[in-house]
């Protein structure tokens, strides 16, 4: 319980940041859900900001909480963007993308002069790789992708739906992910 109390104080923080007249990349995750929230409440009390969103799930509940949605094509700088983060280190590298998000999110940060990370104490690591890298892999590449992956000391896994199907991503993609291990990701991470 502490942890969704903690989500929800950051979310709800990290919506403060956000001014009038903003276009707000609107983040996908647990903790970036009470962002949108918060918004949806700031844009009924009469803030004025569009929001471009990283997933189809934060378009709906963009939609929902009352907050006017645009597209990269319409707007391609995005004022802020509040994303959340699988794991934070020291050092604030991120791994980011475990809900299958992972390129929207990536290409709305990129795209974002400000991107605010939000995250629960459960987050936080000392060295990234407890968690699964994710991979969004194009069906022509897959092949390739998994062999750089194994090259790199990784064991890529195909994520599946519970019926055993491959999960896709909202872009349509197959969904990896690759367990690197702490170890690896901090020597690679350092170009060694």
């Amino acid at each position: 319980m502490a942890n969704e109390e903690e989500k929800e104080a950051a979310g709800r923080a990290a919506a403060k940041l956000v001014r009038d007249g903003d276009i707000v990349g609107l983040g996908t995750g647990s903790t970036a859900y009470f962002t949108v929230v918060a918004l949806g409440e700031r844009v009924k009390a009469g803030l004025k900001i569009i929001g471009i969103p990283t997933s189809v799930h934060t378009a709906d509940l963009a939609r929902a909480v009352g907050i006017p949605l645009t597209t990269l094509d319409e707007h391609p700088e995005i004022d802020i963007t509040i994303d959340g983060a699988d794991e934070v280190d020291p050092k604030l590298n991120l791994i980011k993308g475990g809900g299958g998000a992972l390129t929207r999110e990536k290409v709305i940060a990129t795209a974002s002069k400000k991107m605010v990370v939000v995250a629960d104490s459960g987050k936080i690591v000392r060295v990234l790789g407890k968690f699964p890298l994710p991979v969004e892999v194009i069906a022509f590449a897959r092949t390739v992708v998994e062999r750089k992956i194994v090259s790199l000391g990784g064991s890529p896994k195909l994520r599946l739906k519970l019926d055993g199907s491959p999960y896709l991503t909202d872009n349509g993609m197959r969904f990896s992910i690759a367990a690197l291990g702490r170890s690896r990701i901090r020597r690679h991470w350092r170009g060694n």
